[in-house]
């Protein structure tokens, strides 16, 4: 027996139709056809552009009758089409009159917002048809994968390591072994690697259908093509990159990243992914139509009086993210994610810009905010803000919270930078960060704070100690582009040495950089290759380089096999040490006679808080009835950046207990790591001499 509501009322040119449902929005396949929904409060009529798969004419363009527009929606249900051999876009007519943010254009076919997947840019770098006015298409999908009992981990969020990695970087350069290059399937071949490293999540760089042309030039520096190649300009929000995908020609995208995410799952490794939620990829008034532009302009961007793009984004426009339409559609594509994709959490980039209201102007209470930690789908998901904008709004450790939002700590990574530098005046700065920032989350907690040195923007931690000045020439942009504030040091020599004693300076100062990290109570973050010195050659902002600027040389693992054992050894001791990975402030002594977190001078329990000195101590003692463990944990680290050697006093332990040796930074292997089982008994149970520019690190037994 046919249902009433799948017979068709209407006919255009043979091809059966009737008015459709008008959520959910997007294309939604139904019994005996696709429902076809989309929102435009300001035009005045829609067209639906029906395409076979790859060809250039359409085979039918369907206006929407106007007893299908339900409101501001315009929704129709189509029967009996090839769901998978069809792309589609729309075309809308309204007025043009940009002075009023109005931009509708009859003859541009316009990709659907919650278009599923994405086609024209199924292989990456390959050269569309630029003739083809329909670059971005949409396309259908069937949400059938079979996830075997999959879910998101749920991992507390005070136990994670996060690795941040770009999809393609990670395993494009030729070193990496694996069949698919740059691809979702090749970091499934990577993960026993990234298990024996120890994170427990990995974070993706944008994985949304962007286009790696836009912008695209030829360098007059290289003669390279430059590209898109972060992929923070969204083309649309819902579709997986395709090009990303050794199956993007095929169609196969959208089941190959839930086949990586679903390994990764079985692996203890959950995923997060970097969401751009504050700007598309049609730029600003020069741009081109792709969607939102033609199918409501003033509903979907922040506009000036005089109709022009805020750009807060500082790449053209601003999306107007406190609209409730807009507002919805980040909520419904969110929750998509985390619904059909098992997604774990997600980093919001740039994500002040979701505080600020329809005129632009920062909001005390942003409902988009507050949906996000309230909305019951995501309700387990982790939320992390980049808390600053481009039109200097700067929210490191005002961030709206709700209790749910972390925030990547800005003032951590600058802090512990001039601290390796050698930088005077920061001590009382670095006690704040490696307690996990109270002055900056006093009521939120230690999990709040995502504490890194080093990120995808910016310095590689190697660079960091190899370069003065950033190498961005590149790029094509006279140097001008990329941070200059970079706090770096180049030991006397820019860029790569042979000198011996230089290159163990800076082997030395990786290792204090991830020691301070992973012994600092918030949620650490690595990026990845910093794990195996890897190189960027002094270039502070890759976003253009699809080449092995940015590509990790995974030759480097073997030559700097140090580094990776010492970091793997690192976060096997952060697991093992509850105490460090704390999700409240306390001040006060607990169940092991001593407080938790004490502050040391080269004189025990003598620190001046107000001294302008380079060498700093600090004591964890877990008390075994506050952190469920077999006995009490004492944790000491001696800092010394000093360019002098100097004696550190130890604190006195409990009777029966020795302070052992975990880490020397200052010591070349075996010596510069000791394995949990093999540590070190200090023959001086009264003082530790720290050699410059050094750390040693104690445990108590």
């Amino acid at each position: 027996m046919l249902r009433v509501d799948t017979y068709p009322t209407h006919e255009h040119n043979g091809i059966k139709i009737r008015r459709g449902k008008a959520l959910p929005f997007g294309a939604t396949i139904v019994p005996g056809g696709v429902n076809f929904s989309v929102f435009s409060k300001h035009a005045t009529s829609c067209e639906l552009v029906l395409f076979r798969k790859y060809e250039k004419k359409p085979f039918a363009i369907i206006p929407f009758p106007d007893e299908f527009r339900i409101g501001n929606v315009f929704t129709m249900m189509v029967f009996d089409i090839d769901y998978e051999n069809i792309e589609y876009g729309y075309r809308m007519d309204g007025p043009y009159n940009p002075r009023e943010g109005f931009w509708f254009d009859k003859e541009e076919i316009l990709l659907d917002p919650y278009a599923k997947a994405i086609g024209g840019r199924e292989v990456w770098g390959k050269d569309p048809d630029w003739d083809d006015k329909f670059q971005h298409r949409s396309r259908i999908i069937f949400d059938d994968f079979d996830w075997q009992g999959d879910r998101p981990l749920e991992i507390d969020m005070k136990d994670l390591v996060i690795y941040e990695a770009h999809v393609r970087g990670l395993t494009k350069h030729p070193s990496s072994e694996v069949k698919y290059p740059g691809t979702f399937t090749a970091i499934r071949d990577k993960i026993p690697y990234l298990k024996e490293l120890g994170i427990n999540c990995i974070e993706l760089l944008p994985v949304f259908e962007f286009d790696e042309f836009e912008h695209s030039k030829i360098s007059k520096v290289t003669g390279e093509r430059l590209m898109n190649y972060w992929g923070y300009s969204a083309v649309g929000f819902f579709a997986p990159k395709a090009g990303y995908a050794a199956t993007g020609k095929y169609g196969m995208e959208v089941d190959e990243l839930k086949n990586l995410i679903k390994e990764l799952h079985k692996n203890g490794i959950e995923v997060i992914l970097d969401v751009v939620f504050n700007h598309t990829a049609e730029g600003n008034e020069k741009g081109p139509y792709i969607s939102y532009r033609g199918i409501d302009n003033k509903t979907y961007y922040l506009l000036t009086p005089q109709g022009y793009y805020y750009n807060f984004s500082g790449c053209g426009n601003t999306l107007n993210c406190n609209n409730p339409i807009v507002r919805n559609m980040i909520l419904d594509c969110l929750r998509y994610w985390a619904a059909e994709y098992h997604i774990d959490g997600f980093r919001f980039d740039l994500a002040s810009i979701l505080s600020r209201d329809q005129k632009g102007a920062p909001m005390v209470n942003p409902p988009l905010l507050e949906a996000l930690a309230h909305d019951p789908v995501l309700g387990k998901c982790k939320l992390i803000a980049e808390a600053w904008d481009a039109g200097g709004l700067y929210q490191v450790g005002s961030f709206p919270a709700w209790g749910r939002w972390a925030e990547w700590n800005g003032q951590y990574r600058d802090d512990i930078r001039r601290f390796l530098k050698g930088n005077g005046d920061m001590v009382g700065r670095i006690i704040q960060r490696v307690q996990g920032s109270p002055d900056l989350y006093s009521d939120r907690g230690p999990t709040a704070s995502i504490n890194f040195i080093t990120c995808h923007d910016g310095f590689t931690l190697m660079d960091l100690f190899s370069y003065n000045r950033k190498h961005n020439d590149a790029n094509g942009e006279n140097n001008r582009d990329g941070a200059d504030e970079n706090y770096s040091w180049n030991f006397g020599y820019e860029g790569p040495t042979d000198d011996y004693g230089i290159n163990r300076e800076r082997i030395k100062q990786v290792k204090n950089a991830i020691t301070i990290l992973l012994l600092s109570r918030g949620i650490p973050m690595i990026l990845a290759g910093d794990e195996f010195g890897n190189t960027q050659f002094g270039n502070n902002n890759a976003y253009c380089q699809d080449n092995e600027i940015s590509w990790l040389n995974w030759e480097l693992l073997e030559s700097n096999q140090e580094i990776f054992d010492y970091f793997k050894k690192m976060i096997e001791f952060r697991k093992k040490h509850p105490v460090l990975r704390a999700e409240q402030f306390k001040t006060a002594y607990n169940s092991s006679g001593y407080p938790e977190v004490s502050w040391h001078g080269q004189e025990a329990w003598n620190f001046d808080f107000g001294a302008s000195t380079l060498t700093v101590a600090v004591m964890f003692a877990g008390g075994a009835e506050d952190y469920g463990t077999e006995d009490d944990q004492f944790i000491y680290a001696a800092i010394n950046m000093h360019w002098e050697l100097h004696g550190f006093e130890l604190p006195e332990l409990p009777e029966g207990k020795d302070w052992h040796v975990v880490a020397n930074t200052g010591m070349i292997p075996p010596e510069d790591m000791w394995d949990e089982n093999n540590h070190k008994k200090l023959a001086d149970q009264n003082e530790v001499l720290v050699t410059a520019r050094s750390i040693i690190l104690l445990t108590a037994k």
